[in-house]
């Protein structure tokens, strides 16, 4: 069976629960601390694995106590983690994450190993894209190491799924590579350089990007290519955490789309799987297994 395969970020994720978010200058206590495994790329990895597509991720981790723990966590989740190694030199990823009682997040990430990522790293792992039936990328490794990905992903007519986050300018030559970009509405706007959600639309269409799935968070999803637009209705539920529910959504997306369903359909099956996400805190911890998702679906439809 082909697999998904992920290059991107590996963070572990330091994470305070509080009231609310500070304002600038000031101080106040919070009542819980977790550490999650997280970073945006292993999220996708580990949420398309939960799903049930066999994942292959390329990364990398430093040399150290959290880096070994993700390249365990990895090992659990079934993914292939041949192609993630450790360096010395910079430290894993972190990620300091500050989830407010309503359940919104604010995050600042130190990407330390995840900038050792290389182009030659990934033609050196060219095998694995030879076994990859679409490849998922994110914005928390270098630009070059996303668009030799791409590059490679388009030689070997393998469909590119690319969430744009941390929000950034992307070069014209990955946007028009990529079969469907996948981000929320500051993304949408930030890569745009537009004002408004339309404007955003029409430049990133007149680019050359084929599908656009703009998530809405509790609106739902929108999905856009130059011929038709349709909305995915969000499902009612109470967040808890929203740190990983577009992770959750794009991991289930992909996996919904190699397993042969028609966009629509899958945004609605990653919709769930994204709302299953938010009721549970943590990054990894909240993303749901395929049962999970089938009887939530089973359960709205009735």
């Amino acid at each position: 069976m082909k697999k998904i395969l992920v290059v991107g970020s590996l963070n572990m994720d330091l994470v305070v629960q509080a009231p609310r978010h500070p304002k600038v200058g000031e101080t106040i206590f919070g009542s819980q601390f977790h550490t999650f495994p997280g970073g945006k790329g292993a999220n996708q990895a580990v949420a398309a694995a939960r799903i049930g597509a066999p994942v292959t991720m390329i990364g990398r981790v430093g040399a150290d106590g959290f880096g070994q723990q993700l390249l365990e966590i990895a090992a659990q989740e079934g993914i292939d983690a041949q192609w993630i190694e450790a360096v010395s030199g910079q430290p894993t990823g972190l990620a300091l994450i500050t989830v407010s009682d309503d359940g919104q997040n604010t995050i600042v990430v130190i990407s330390g190993a995840n900038t050792c990522l290389t182009t030659s790293d990934l033609d050196a792992a060219e095998s694995a894209f030879d076994e990859a039936a679409a490849l998922v990328l994110q914005l928390e490794v270098p630009m070059p190491v996303n668009q030799r990905a791409v590059e490679l992903a388009h030689q070997k007519n393998i469909p590119v799924l690319l969430n744009p986050a941390p929000a950034q300018q992307i070069p014209i030559e990955i946007l028009r590579q990529v079969d469907i970009l996948i981000p929320n509405q500051h993304e949408l706007l930030l890569i745009s350089n537009q004002p408004d959600m339309e404007s955003a639309i029409q430049a990133l269409l007149g680019l050359g990007v084929k599908q656009l799935v703009v998530t809405l968070g509790e609106d739902g999803a929108l999905l856009v290519s130059a011929r038709e637009r349709q909305h995915i209705p969000a499902f009612k539920v109470t967040p808890v955490d929203t740190t990983a529910a577009g992770d959750s959504f794009v991991g289930a997306l992909a996996v919904a789309l190699t397993q042969g369903q028609p966009l629509p359909q899958a945004a609605r099956f990653a919709s769930a799987a994204a709302a299953i996400s938010v009721t549970r805190p943590g990054a990894q911890p909240s993303l749901p297994i395929r049962s999970e998702v089938e009887k939530f679906l089973k359960e709205q439809n009735a």
